[in-house]
């Protein structure tokens, strides 16, 4: 092993240094708009970093230099989480953290290694609650303007494939609009109203736990409530005769009394003991899968639609016909594609470039299938 670092090294271990400071910033910033567990877990890893900072620090020795500017990634995670603080920054510091170059570098040690690793899934988790907070309507939102960009488009351009006019085009183009926001709006409305009916469906009655004290113990059949929500029968036995062994204590309990009339807060005892364990799994479920409520997913759908399917008859309304017209219909929805794909991507925590591109792959695909059809059926020629 050689004494002396290589310029090549030096450089490296800089570059490390001023990311280890720069994302400790960004955790420190996260966490200042944050408060309770949250705050404390981002506040757990900024302190990593640090550490991180430290050994890149203690490596260079009087060869650190002046401070470097991070990576483009970092200061703009960075600048984000100064302005926002949203689950947009806790998705991109994910991507980053699974990135791990300390991997492959001898220089960096197996412990900061095995740090960036861990990082990587806390910073997962924390976007994962930031995801799940996030309402249908934000869906409805992205995917409605995506649906309206690319069937409009494609509207057109089959439309221009079998030589239609400009008037034709426009009228046809506003028509897709305003049937294909109705058509999103009534089914967003429909998914999010038949989901949350679903959920309360599946929801436990709050009055059945008033019957368990009134339970055969040996036929034990509290056991069989358990085994319907997926319990094995072992399992279920045992978390039955764990309740009814409360029970029994809370009975013996209210015995020594004057009855239960006397004292009202140990009647309610004998129903709670089992409460919990009956309804928790259901409700923790049903606050998982709260999609927001069906009419502000419909409106959110129809606008954003609407938005989306404009878009593409923006140059016809403004006069242009023909070739122009179209290539100028591309230019925006491509646009309009590549920032959508790229949202999508950060939220998902994967690249944006890659989501980006597939978007408008996919958006594009389509359009030319429609394209291709429309010319098979010239009008124009017929």
């Amino acid at each position: 092993m050689n004494d002396e670092p290589t310029r090549r090294q030096l450089n490296r271990w800089r570059r490390y240094l001023a990311d280890e400071r720069a994302e400790g910033a960004v955790y420190r910033e996260l966490a200042r708009k944050r408060t309770g567990e949250e705050r404390e877990i981002l506040l757990g890893i900024a302190e990593a970093e640090s550490r991180h900072e430290e050994y890149w620090r203690a490596r260079l020795g009087d060869e650190v230099g002046l401070p470097r500017k991070a990576g483009l990634n970092t200061r703009l995670m960075a600048w984000m989480a100064r302005r926002f603080g949203s689950v947009f920054v806790l998705a991109l510091l994910q991507s980053a953290e699974s990135r791990n170059h300390y991997l492959s570098d001898k220089d960096a040690t197996e412990q900061m290694a095995a740090d960036e690793a861990i990082h990587a899934e806390i910073v997962r988790g924390l976007a994962a609650r930031g995801r799940a907070k996030m309402s249908g309507d934000f869906r409805a939102a992205i995917f409605g303007a995506n649906d309206g960009l690319v069937s409009n488009l494609a509207l057109l351009l089959g439309m221009f494939g079998a030589g239609a006019g400009q008037a034709t085009m426009l009228t046809a183009g506003i028509a897709g609009l305003l049937s294909g926001a109705l058509s999103m709006a009534a089914g967003e409305y429909v998914s999010v109203t038949s989901q949350k009916e679903l959920l309360e469906a599946s929801t436990p009655d709050p009055n059945a736990s008033t019957a368990v004290p009134k339970l055969d113990v040996d036929r034990n059949e509290l056991e069989l409530v358990y085994r319907a929500r997926g319990m094995d029968p072992e399992s279920a036995g045992r978390k039955a005769r764990h309740v009814f062994a409360e029970l029994s204590r809370l009975k013996e309990i209210k015995d020594a009394t004057d009855g239960l009339d006397a004292d009202p807060e140990l009647a309610g005892g004998l129903g709670s003991a089992a409460e919990g364990d009956i309804t928790e799994d259901a409700e923790v479920a049903e606050t998982a899968e709260d999609g927001g409520s069906g009419m502000s997913a419909a409106v959110s759908s129809f606008l954003c639609f609407g938005v989306g399917a404009l878009v593409p008859v923006i140059p016809l309304i403004l006069g242009l016909v023909g070739l122009p017209a179209i290539v100028l219909s591309c230019v925006l929805v491509g646009v309009v594609l590549l920032v959508t794909g790229a949202l999508v991507g950060l939220l998902s925590g994967m690249s944006p470039w890659k989501r980006a591109l597939r978007q408008l792959a996919i958006g594009f695909g389509a359009a030319a299938v429609t394209f291709a059809l429309g010319s098979l059926f010239d009008v124009a020629a017929a």
